[in-house]
């Protein structure tokens, strides 16, 4: 559980290194339960992560969601 939690810390730095922390935290927050349940394969990096939430977008929880939507905006 704690290296999934250093994957989205890692792979948050890196995939949104123009967002400020502020706006990382809601994401590993609310999309680390999705991200276990849904990729828990997936090595962070390369927006691997982030790619494997967007193809279970139907999937995951209205907390990431609204994360991952926030990050965009």
């Amino acid at each position: 559980m704690k290296t999934v939690v250093l994957a989205l810390t890692v792979a948050g730095s890196t995939l949104f290194a123009s967002s400020g922390y502020a706006q990382q935290e809601p994401l590993v927050q609310y999309c680390k339960p999705d991200i276990e349940r849904l990729c828990p394969t997936v090595p962070p990096g390369d927006g691997r992560l982030l790619k494997c939430l967007k193809a279970h977008g139907d999937q995951i929880s209205v907390g990431c969601a609204k994360a991952l939507q926030k990050l965009k905006g």
